[in-house]
């Protein structure tokens, strides 16, 4: 697989259009709302022959690693794509956090990192799950964790899944594996994206690079995890729109359908209008950083600053015009929200990614 030409715009081209179709067919016969939610209700979230299938079966994992590292020699935009369709099916799966952000951390001390490259042909084979112990809540731009690589770390997604952390400490970068921290589980407002505060133990891991090299390999991380997390935030918001257009054309009332009365037909309308400018903005920012562009930082911020606050309407406005049946544990519409408020909040707030926004095009406070 080869990595989308820059010419082919913001549309998806047909390779990514193939990729789509393998995903959703993945998803919709092993991650269907029901099953997410037994799965919940049994306090086991992931699915590992689910991963395994998307991870190594697809070779999902390895979209964004060259093929002489063992990768797909993919793009941003191809992993893009597969972040959308785990936004639409809500499905608990560490690929935000593994297959973006650590592959990202990893791809930038891989030149010089023997033990970076043999963990990044591991995760882009899919034979292991790799996650920055960083908080959810960092994103591109914060102050980075300073202290020594034995500082607990708050709010780490799915640490319940990983094998490998990358520890970011005032030494450099240490690959710590699973087995050699502590991990105490926390209690997230999203159960599909589990949270916990991850301790290494004294000693534990490998240095895979130095102070310098480490913090700019986590920026860059973080800087991709906030640009593709536009396009899980996109895939939720369409979900929410087409649930909820069906749901209205079949609900009646005074013997009407209820999406026939103007007031709803006004809702969604805009909301089917923002959703629109969502995909604009999450495609312009995963095309900037497939391609490498000066102005990638930019498109990220402007992408996040406004996915996020449109994915937390769309789940709104499921849950109401559902009427009684959105607010039950058994429709999936509050799976939904609870990732959507939880997205809202990860990899820097829209208010964060504004100030970074302002700086970046020079617009001086008020």
């Amino acid at each position: 697989m080869t990595a989308t030409a820059a010419s082919a715009g913001l549309l998806y081209s047909d390779t990514e259009d193939e990729l789509r179709a393998a995903v959703r067919s993945l998803l919709a016969d092993r991650s269907t709302p029901a099953a997410v939610l037994a799965r919940l209700e049994q306090d086991r979230p992931y699915d590992p022959e689910l991963w395994d299938t998307l991870a190594a079966g697809i070779g999902a994992a390895g979209l964004l690693v060259p093929e002489k590292l063992g990768g797909q020699g993919a793009s941003h935009r191809e992993a893009a794509v597969v972040l959308e369709e785990l936004g639409r099916s809500v499905t608990p799966a560490p690929y935000l956090t593994s297959a973006v952000v650590a592959t990202e951390i990893l791809l930038a001390c891989a030149p010089a990192s023997a033990e970076a490259t043999a963990l990044l042909a591991e995760l882009a084979a899919g034979r292991t799950v790799c996650v920055p112990a960083l908080p959810l809540t960092l994103g591109p731009g914060g102050p980075l964790p300073a202290g020594p690589p034995t500082t607990p770390v708050t709010a780490v997604a799915d640490a319940v899944a990983a094998h490998t952390f990358l520890v970011l400490a005032d030494t450099g970068l240490y690959a710590v594996p699973a087995a050699e921290a502590t991990r105490a589980d926390r209690t997230p407002l999203d159960l599909t994206r589990p949270l916990a505060t991850v301790t290494p133990h004294p000693g534990a891991g490998t240095l895979l690079a130095d102070q310098a090299t480490a913090r700019h390999a986590v920026a860059r991380g973080l800087l991709a995890g906030a640009g593709l997390l536009a396009s899980e935030q996109l895939g939720l918001a369409d979900w929410c729109l087409t649930e909820t257009v069906g749901h209205l054309r079949t609900r009646h009332q005074f013997n009407r359908p209820v999406g026939s009365f103007q007031a709803l037909k006004h809702r969604l309308a805009q909301l089917w209008l923002d959703v629109a400018s969502a995909r604009a903005a999450a495609r312009a920012a995963a095309d900037a950083l497939a391609t490498g562009a000066a102005d990638a930082p930019l498109l990220v911020s402007v992408a996040q600053a406004y996915c996020s606050g449109v994915a937390v309407r769309a789940a709104e406005e499921c849950v109401q015009l559902h009427g009684g049946i959105g607010m039950t544990w058994e429709h999936p519409a509050h799976l939904y929200l609870k990732r959507a408020k939880a997205d809202s909040l990860a990899l820097g707030t829209a208010g964060h990614h504004r100030t970074l926004l302002a700086d970046l095009a020079d617009l001086a406070a008020p």
